[in-house]
């Protein structure tokens, strides 16, 4: 074993020797650090989407559940009622405006199933506007020249679909309770849906 003062000697050499990175070390140190630099700002960048309207503290009710809510983001009348009449007070037009003039689609209310309802008459959509309650009717094909059944009433227009494409793609997304839906979809193809606005 040599001198114990030398082996500390030794231990110590490369911190008495700090040296400037090469070239190539310094281009990798300087890379990883403005990786690092990138990450952290898309991980602080506020979220693309603006989030959702049952999301914001104005529409927690005390009972815990989200209520509908209206332009002015206060509740608005009880939307997990799908498919009955609607609650006490006017719906009116139940989606929050954006900037550019458009209506934003409204939240499902819990409860409910969304279901995409293709209408016989495509210009019914010019009148329906997320947060309109409308009356769901069919017409089946072995039932031609009958009266149209009833398959919802007030149901909830959560967002209207395609409504300026002309190739026949449009189509009202509707709050429904599952049973509701169930009759909806499991009606035979060739049935013709209408619905009818409430005031």
């Amino acid at each position: 074993m040599g001198d114990p003062d030398s082996d500390s000697v030794r231990a110590l050499r490369p911190l008495r020797r700090l040296m400037m990175p090469g070239g190539r070390t310094l281009l990798r140190a300087v890379l990883v650090a403005a990786l690092l630099g990138l990450a952290a700002a898309v991980l602080h960048a506020p979220p693309s989407c603006p989030p959702s309207a049952s999301s914001s503290p104005d529409s927690a009710r005390t009972d815990g559940t989200a209520g509908q809510v209206d332009g002015g983001g206060s509740p608005g009348p009880d939307a997990r009622d799908t498919g009955g009449p609607p609650s006490a007070g006017p719906t009116g037009g139940g989606g929050t405006a954006t900037g550019d003039g458009s209506v934003r689609p409204l939240p499902l209310p819990s409860g409910a199933v969304g279901v995409p309802i293709r209408l016989a008459e495509p210009a019914a959509l010019a009148v329906a506007r997320p947060g309109t309650r409308v009356d769901l009717l069919a017409a089946t094909p072995d039932r031609a020249g009958a009266e149209a059944a009833l398959l919802a009433q007030a149901a909830l227009v959560l967002d209207v679909l395609g409504a300026d494409a002309t190739d026949g793609s449009t189509a009202l997304y509707l709050a429904l309770r599952p049973d509701q839906a169930q009759r909806a979809v499991g009606l035979p193809e060739g049935t013709r849906f209408a619905v009818v606005v409430r005031s």
